[in-house]
């Protein structure tokens, strides 16, 4: 297994709604072993961590921590020029076929849609679609996301002459590794979801790239929220809860990144 893989797959299964399955195998195994009282603590602590991070004012504060330094690094209102407009991997899932044989607008889309105004607008005559498969066929339907990106951007009345694929990357590093060989150290405009911006600009740091940040996908603000809807735990908030947990302990424990300095 890959070290992506295996930080993938750890990350998954510390965080619900997986953790609440291990803890519900923990606490079967250490019943059948004996250990009564340590099984019934690994079944609680799951059961905790879920309900917790179903709280809208949880999710708040840990999507907060990223969108606070995000603020200080986005550019809203970007100017003229950048030599590209680069969209990150996430937006859209890709093709499958031969079940699946569309591409998915997912629901970081916002990035996709992004780049094509910005275009329109005249920040950059290029738009770098990054995002690859582990199924990445070449014709027929769009089985890299770059592929989906680039059929989408055109559908909203980008030239196709315009769009350059990046469709080798699985992840945010290789986003930064294949775009910097594109680049040769232009200037580039990255688009991406909010609570990525952070790592995203970690990472172009560190692979030299001469990037600006433009961020979509912000959270709603609490204050639109009723009041009493705080004390509702959601899937929702969850799956923010979660997003941004995955993001902070990337942006805390993941090395792999060291490895972008050219």
């Amino acid at each position: 297994m890959s070290t992506y893989a295996f930080l993938k797959t750890a990350t998954l299964l510390v965080l619900p709604p997986a953790s609440l399955a291990v803890g519900a195998i923990l606490w079967l195994a250490l019943t059948l072993a004996g250990w009564r009282r340590l099984a019934r603590l690994a079944l609680v602590l799951a059961l905790l961590q879920t309900l917790v991070l179903s709280f809208p004012p949880v999710a708040d504060a840990l999507t907060e921590t990223l969108e606070a330094k995000a603020r200080r690094l986005v550019t809203v209102q970007p100017s003229c020029c950048y030599d590209a407009i680069v969209v990150l991997g996430g937006a859209m899932a890709p093709a499958a076929p031969p079940e699946v044989m569309d591409p998915d607008l997912g629901e970081a889309g916002d990035r996709v849609w992004q780049a094509a105004r910005l275009y329109h607008a005249g920040i950059a005559p290029t738009i770098i679609t990054s995002g690859g498969s582990d199924n990445n066929l070449k014709g027929g339907p769009a089985t890299s996301e770059a592929e989906a990106m680039r059929r989408f951007l055109v559908d909203l009345g980008v030239p196709d002459k315009a769009i350059v694929l990046e469709d080798k990357s699985l992840n945010t590093i290789q986003n930064m590794q294949n775009v910097r060989a594109l680049v040769k150290g232009g200037r580039i405009l990255v688009i991406t979801s909010a609570f990525h911006v952070p790592r995203a600009a970690k990472y172009a740091e560190l692979a030299g790239l001469n990037a600006a940040f433009n961020g979509v996908d912000w959270s709603r603000p609490a204050e639109l929220r009723p009041p009493w809807e705080n004390w509702i735990p959601d899937p929702g908030s969850m799956a923010w809860s979660c997003r941004a947990l995955r993001e902070l302990l990337a942006l805390a424990f993941d090395r792999r990144a060291e490895k972008l300095a050219p």
